[in-house]
């Protein structure tokens, strides 16, 4: 297997939660931290969901990664058990 990477949903609590796992692994975040700001299409979103993460990437070991979101219910979304994380997993072939 060549990697896993679990990307997770948050509630409006990513940056904090990142921070932590920063401190706790190492490492800093792969191009910093994505806010829906910086994205285009977010002139609709208010000031607060402005500057939630859109994405965070933190390398964790050999070729993983653990990335996360903050999933606002301003876009439609609502964190239930079960939609707040996925994994991606990466192959070497498909034998």
């Amino acid at each position: 297997m060549k990697s896993i990477n679990p990307y997770l949903n948050f509630p409006g609590n990513t940056e904090e939660a990142f921070n932590f796992y920063k401190k706790v692994f190492g490492g800093d975040f792969i191009g910093g931290v994505i806010r829906f700001k910086d994205a285009s299409g977010s002139e609709d979103l208010n000031e607060k969901d402005k500057n939630k993460v859109m994405h965070v990437a933190l390398p964790m070991g050999k070729g993983n990664m653990l990335m996360a979101t903050n999933a606002l219910e301003s876009m439609g979304f609502n964190i239930n058990s079960g939609n707040n994380f996925y994994v991606t997993i990466n192959i070497e072939s498909k034998k």
